[in-house]
């Protein structure tokens, strides 16, 4: 099932990109915009003799935006930070969300048929992460602990107001502290707790207004080590936004992570979320 909802997203991404273009945005000032949200479920029992668990869980995201337009340049910021816990129980809480993400790009509009780009990315967590596997809480990441920050210069196209790809060539650097086995060269008797690669990222995002009220956007990253090419890190998030009212919507969010430096394996997240959310700019 999982792996039909990605081939079907990726097929809807690659098929769908007419949109209506909007006006040109303005020149020479700051553009903010931004949405934070709370999703929240709580569950209380007393004397129930159905069987069940007192519960407590809770969102919280924000996605913020800061652009500037200065013909020929083009400089776009967006942050998203989101945390999460649930509690069953007498268990403690434990943590179902723990994201910062942030992303800088300035783009020349030279008129060609695609235009010169330099971006710079920062992905950690936001306070400690924990694997619950094992029935215990065994911490397996903190604050930049890994931290990764990319940059890339190469070749921004448009293809529609919805669709825009680019490819260049770019730098990885990966920071740790105590989890060194997301940095370290096993070839070498030292452990590293830095890492630097050079490659090759790309980025495709997709906005699509399905609907007056339904919104659907997908960000595609793929860098690949030239020491590696046979094996690309792969980063693919999907929301899909319906708004209920003003300040209800709900959102599906499908999360696709592959990079073996932290596990040779698909990561996968699905959250389906209804909740509160407020449009700050």
């Amino acid at each position: 099932m999982k792996k039909i909802l990605i081939l079907l997203l990726f097929s809807f991404s690659l098929t769908i990109f007419a949109q209506d273009d909007p006006p040109p945005p303005p020149q020479n000032t700051w553009l903010p915009n931004g949405v934070a949200g709370l999703n929240l479920s709580q569950l209380a029992l007393e004397n129930w003799t159905q069987g069940g668990e007192d519960a407590l869980a809770f969102t919280v995201y924000t996605h913020f935006g800061l652009d500037y337009y200065s013909n020929p340049w083009e400089f776009t910021n967006k942050l998203k930070l989101a945390y999460g816990r649930t509690k069953l129980g007498t268990d403690d809480f434990r943590t179902t969300d723990n994201e910062l993400f942030l992303e800088n790009l300035l783009v020349y509009k030279a008129g060609w048929f695609a235009d010169p780009y330099f971006s710079n990315t920062i992905r950690t967590v936001i306070t400690k992460g924990f694997d619950y596997k094992d029935g215990n809480a065994t911490q397996i990441s903190n604050f930049f602990d890994p931290g990764y920050i990319n940059q890339s210069i190469g070749l921004a196209y448009q293809v529609s107001e919805s669709f825009k790809t680019r490819i260049g060539f770019g730098f990885q650097e990966t920071f740790t502290s105590n989890y060194t086995h997301y940095s370290d060269d096993v070839e070498t008797s030292e452990i590293e707790k830095f890492k630097f690669e050079t490659g090759i990222e790309s980025v495709s995002d997709l906005t699509l207004k399905l609907d007056d009220d339904l919104l659907f956007t997908s960000e595609l990253r793929l860098f690949g080590a030239f020491d590696a090419l046979d094996v690309w890190d792969v980063r693919w998030d999907n929301i899909l936004t319906a708004q209920v009212t003003k300040l209800v919507n709900v959102n599906l969010n499908v999360l696709m992570i592959y990079d073996v430096d932290q596990i040779a394996k698909t990561q996968l997240k699905e959250a389906l979320q209804i909740g509160i959310t407020y449009a700050i700019f």
